[in-house]
């Protein structure tokens, strides 16, 4: 019989509000700090805020103009390379402690190990070497860290979601049995992972309220209320969780493909719109053809501004045959813009996707182009993606980047969507 297996998650406490406090010699479990961009809108999002400013009802992912007056904080700009710094420096701690074949990056600043085969190597108990790591981890970094274990991946994330939070050391642990003895109540559902605000409120239509409710409800209720789905949900109503450590690693997905959003910072027209369009399918084409990839289709999402509940617009066109041209790419991407986005509209959001990628094969002649064209085409993007490796992204420009409204210069200086 195979032995009990011990699963460990763990999250950076207020992970990029933490640098900023740690890199100007603050406490970062004391000082008041919010990062956000000064130099954007007061409708701008804080990417984080310390717990002191939690503790004062400022909620993550807040708006600034959300934060309450009279709270006297420090405002920090981004700095997503400082940030991606430290996560490199924290994974090095992990590797003196797991296997990188143990360990799941999750997010930047969140981490799932199998840490059963390590524990008795240093003559730990699981809780002995959680303590052990988050103590290595505040002192080669002065950021705090907060852990789940459990005898499975899910159990260890709600460890770290909701029991960590009640205990002094911060390390929650949960099995089966104390997940259904201590949580089978527990409220709101939303607290759970995988379970939003849209999953609660189909849960509240049924009488359930509490994952206990999930554990004991009709089946066949669930299941015609959420699909295939209501499987997953009722093994995590009852603490389950099949997918081990190994099973993630040898993971592979059917289909492969790449995609690029952003945010716009204020409501974009047609024509504006349509420049970024451009842009983005421009930049991704160039990505894709500099990885030796090429892609069957694409897909455009547009967010309105804010109407009501108006969904998006979304498109998709199949393409003649796989490919990696910039100018064949963003043709569709464009097509598709004209042909989903309301003319009288503005939007504020924007998300573009080329599917069906694979390995780029041999020249596959198109039925209007012959070879010459096409490999005059390879060569010039060769030669584009030479110039950007050696001066930058921003060392190659087109004329449209420089138009009103283009964002692709200032995007190029980001991370992420944000300031680098």
């Amino acid at each position: 019989m195979e032995k009990e297996r011990s699963y460990l998650c763990v999250d950076l406490k207020s992970y990029y509000a933490s640098v900023e406090c740690v890199e100007r010699g603050l406490d970062p479990l004391t000082a008041k700090l919010v990062v956000a961009d000064p130099e954007r809108t007061e409708k701008t999002i804080c990417l984080a805020v310390s717990p002191a400013m939690k503790a004062l009802g400022v909620k993550n992912r807040c708006r600034v103009f959300e934060i309450p007056e009279g709270i006297d904080y420090i405002m920090a700009k981004p700095r997503m390379a400082l940030y991606m710094q430290y996560a490199a420096r924290i994974y090095g701690i992990y590797l003196r402690f797991v296997a990188e074949e143990d360990i799941h990056v999750y997010s930047i600043d969140e981490v799932f190990m199998d840490i059963t085969d390590y524990c008795g190597a240093r003559g730990l108990t699981a809780k002995g070497f959680a303590a052990a790591l988050l103590h290595e981890i505040y002192r080669c970094t002065g950021l705090t860290a907060t852990c789940g274990l459990g005898s499975n991946l899910y159990l260890a994330k709600i460890a770290l979601d909701i029991m960590s939070k009640r205990t002094p050391d911060h390390i929650g642990i949960l099995n089966e049995e104390s997940y259904r003895r201590i949580l089978w109540d527990h409220r709101p559902l939303t607290d759970f992972w995988r379970i939003g605000p849209g999953t609660e409120r189909r849960l509240a239509r049924l009488g359930i309220f509490d994952m206990g409710g999930v554990a004991h409800a009709n089946e066949d209720a669930l299941y015609k209320s959420f699909g295939i789905d209501a499987e997953l949900l009722i093994d995590h109503a009852w603490g389950r969780e099949t997918t081990t450590m190994a099973d993630i690693k040898s993971f592979r997905p059917r289909s492969k493909s790449l995609s690029r959003g952003q945010i716009l910072i204020r409501d974009y027209d047609y024509q504006t719109g349509r420049i970024v369009v451009r842009e983005m399918a421009e930049d991704l084409a160039l990505e894709l053809f500099e990885k030796g990839l090429e892609a069957k289709t694409v897909d455009l999402s547009l967010g309105y501004t804010y109407r009501g509940d108006r969904p998006p617009a979304h498109g998709s066109a199949a393409l003649e045959l796989p490919c990696s041209s910039v100018r064949t790419l963003a043709d569709a991407a464009q097509g598709l813009y004209d042909r989903i986005m309301a003319r009288e509209d503005t939007i504020r959001r924007i998300n573009l996707c080329y599917g069906g990628v694979r390995e780029r094969g041999g020249l596959q002649l198109g039925l209007f182009e012959g070879a010459e064209a096409q490999q005059r085409e390879e060569r010039l993007q060769r030669a584009m993606v030479s110039i950007r490796k050696k001066y930058g992204k921003n060392g190659l420009l087109k004329a449209m980047d420089l138009q009103e409204g283009a964002t692709q210069m200032e995007r190029n200086r980001q991370i992420g969507g944000h300031r680098a």
